[in-house]
């Protein structure tokens, strides 16, 4: 297995130039869907069972049963500056306990401001020549779970990737997901994903003529000379347990680990991995009210002001009701970034037929 895996990553290293591998490419499929996973610090790799599962580990679907689940949220990311959207439907649909999924994915802001035509040829200013333009990322995800045995579930996500930047560029992209959860004798979980698994590729299409402007036969916003790029894989691990605290109350930590392929700001950073640890946890009160708590995306980062190296944490919170088959859920993060104050509300929603019909 080990030589299979180093196969793979030659083989990616040695077909395509190191300057197509974009670090953050696709960076809003790792952000997460759904208030409850959202809440603890994405600490839900190995216990989210339900339709948000696609987007945190696609082995949790098999946690829907008998009849189909809904879902939809709505996120004002950094105070609104983004809104970001998520649509699911998930059923299971074969004798062998198999779950089909599929998801809706939209990051967009809105409204910023095009200043490419301000400056004309000669460098004259003309602030009527302002106008506006939007950005915005969509992805759509076919996902598809079972159970190879008893203890063991599995889950493959087929992502198909557009990407718009206004009249300058557009991109379309395609890729792969895959992920396990082991359901251990003694009651602990442990959760996989690799995401991007064959890393994920997009190809864009860029208009030169919107994008570049000339000012005194100086060209200025040359296109990229590469039209495709690559998104890395990203393992993510995690393990969790229900502990019972008494008739009422439930307890359902977790604790793992994020793994990118490439240095970043994360605790642990090498030219080849980095790795930042994340915990969260839930309080349940009578499967009715959740409290939740995470921290994630440990980092040393560089504090603007003073030039010092020190340690940056992204906290979370959230709650959540459950009537019958409908859950509402709640999550406030921060950004994380040297104690910035700009802050991120989550909104979702959950519809559970087979509760509805109980």
């Amino acid at each position: 297995m080990k030589k299979i895996g180093f196969l793979i990553f030659t083989f990616i290293f040695t077909c395509f130039p190191s300057q197509i591998v974009r670090k953050y490419s696709n960076e809003f499929l790792n952000i997460g869907a759904g208030a409850r996973g959202l809440a603890m610090g994405g600490a839900v790799i190995s216990n989210q069972n339900d339709v948000y599962a696609p987007m945190w580990n696609p082995a949790g679907l098999m946690g829907v049963e008998n009849d189909w689940q809904a879902a939809g949220m709505h996120a004002e990311y950094f105070e609104s500056i983004a809104k970001y959207d998520y649509i699911a439907f998930a059923k299971p649909i074969d004798r062998n306990g198999g779950v089909f999924g599929v998801s809706i994915v939209r990051l967009g802001i809105d409204n910023i401001l095009n200043t490419t035509q301000m400056i004309d040829s000669e460098g004259n200013i003309d602030y009527d020549k302002i106008t506006k333009f939007s950005q915005a990322d969509y992805a759509g995800l076919i996902s598809y779970a079972f159970r190879p045995n008893q203890k063991l579930d599995v889950g493959i996500n087929a992502k198909i990737v557009y990407r718009n930047v206004g009249k300058f560029a557009s991109g379309f992209g395609f890729g792969f997901d895959i992920g396990a959860i082991y359901h251990s004798d003694i009651g602990w979980n442990f959760g996989a994903i690799l995401r991007d698994a064959t890393t994920t590729v997009n190809f864009w299409n860029i208009d030169q003529k919107a994008l570049s402007v000339v000012v005194n036969g100086e060209e200025f916003n040359p296109a990229p000379a590469d039209k495709m790029e690559l998104t890395m894989p990203k393992l993510n691990v995690g393990m969790s347990r229900t502990f019972e605290l008494n008739r009422d109350l439930e307890l359902l930590p977790e604790a793992g680990l994020n793994v990118d392929f490439a240095k970043t700001a994360s605790l642990i950073s090498t030219d080849f991995a980095s790795i930042s640890p994340y915990a969260g946890a839930e309080l349940n009160y009578q499967n009715t009210v959740f409290v939740r708590v995470g921290f994630n995306k440990f980092q040393n980062i560089t504090d603007i002001e003073d030039l010092k190296r020190k340690l940056s944490i992204q906290p979370s919170a959230g709650i959540g009701i459950k009537y019958r088959g409908l859950t509402l859920d709640y999550a406030i993060t921060n950004t994380g970034v040297g104690g910035s104050n700009f802050y991120s509300n989550f909104f979702s929603l959950k519809l559970d037929l087979r509760d509805f019909r109980n």
